[in-house]
């Protein structure tokens, strides 16, 4: 089985890119996981779980775990020397690294470094999701020009999903490839070649416990979701675990749906733009999905901060097409949207 590190040298060739420097980027990103997967998995042992007694820029608590992942993906990132700046969940800024080294480097980085932290307590599929540009800047310290760009400029994007296995998915626009990490040698093993969304999808995840805040055309859905019609395999089954990572990848595997919208509360939607739906978006769109805002391509959409929300609807494309006309038809009954 080929290892992450040889299959990325072999596949260099079709990247853009192709570099020692972003082979030794993404390293380092598997190193991170490596010391933030060691914690997880003796979370109950130590002192790593609860609250870190801190609010996030998002105002949200921050778990002790949420810390330890981003302080150890920004190290692995800054000591590395091929990432210029790393815009993260858990900080307020932009981190530039300003050193000799990485000046120099090509690349800037958005992360959720640890997706779904309200699952640690329980033992629930975590993860962590990262965005990789390459910067426009040319001398210097990085700037914040560099982390502005739409989706559709990001050279790789994927995810590390912590659950029963451990497994690294990611994209280079050439396709997704998932590895699972071997504990016994520490390694990231190729366990999922060419992973694609089945077109079949029949299952739809989204907290409907938010359903009366819910867009009508969401509504909609939901209910055309729950319809008895065997020949679209409906009703479908739904599946919410609460963490982004965890749901997009059961979907990934088994083809579905997942849907964070807009609401009456929160009108932009929960999930960050940056370092949540563009990865997302990415991979769903090189396994053969789709991904929108419920009316145009998440991936086309020009960010204008670092932590801009947007709504997000994913997965099967032929599911996410549904849903998108029902939110397109039912537009002028959600002036308040």
């Amino acid at each position: 089985m080929k290892t992450l590190t040889e299959f990325i040298i072999q596949r260099q060739s079709e990247f853009p890119y192709a570099s020692g420097d972003f082979t030794r980027l993404l390293n380092d990103i598997g190193i991170a996981a490596k010391i933030v997967n060691r914690e997880i998995n003796k979370a109950g042992l130590g002192n790593i779980l609860g609250s870190a007694g801190d609010m996030n820029v998002q105002g949200e608590e921050q778990k002790k775990l949420d810390v330890f992942a981003n302080e150890h993906f920004k190290a692995a990132l800054r000591n590395g020397g091929q990432c210029a700046a790393i815009a993260s969940e858990e900080e307020e800024g932009l981190i530039i690294f300003d050193n000799e080294i990485s000046r120099k480097a090509k690349y800037v980085v958005a992360m959720d470094p640890l997706d779904g932290s309200s699952n640690i307590e329980v033992n629930v599929s975590i993860g962590t999701i990262f965005s990789i540009y390459r910067r426009i800047s040319q001398d210097g310290p990085a700037c914040m020009e560099d982390l502005m760009q739409p989706g559709n400029r990001q050279v790789a994007a994927g995810y590390i999903i912590y659950g029963s296995s451990t497994m690294l998915v990611y994209t280079t626009g050439t396709g997704v490839n998932g590895f699972t990490l071997d504990p016994s040698v520490g390694l990231f093993l190729l366990s999922h070649p060419q992973m694609r969304i089945p077109e079949g999808g029949n299952i739809y995840s989204i907290n409907e416990a938010n359903y009366i805040y819910f867009p009508e055309g969401v509504k909609e859905y939901i209910k055309y979701c729950q319809q008895d019609d065997p020949p679209t395999r409906r009703p479908y089954t739904t599946r919410y675990i609460g963490s982004l990572v965890a749901d997009f990848h059961r979907n990934l595997i088994r083809g579905g749906i997942y849907i964070y919208p807009g609401t009456l509360k929160q009108p932009s939607g929960k999930l960050r733009l940056l370092y949540e739906c563009n990865p997302i978006a990415f991979l769903a769109e090189q396994a053969g999905g789709k991904a929108s805002d419920g009316f145009r391509r998440i991936l086309d959409i020009k960010p204008y901060e670092l932590h801009q929300r947007s709504p997000l609807f994913t997965g099967t494309q032929s599911m996410v097409e549904t849903a998108e006309g029902m939110m397109q038809a039912d537009a002028g009954h959600d002036e308040q949207f």
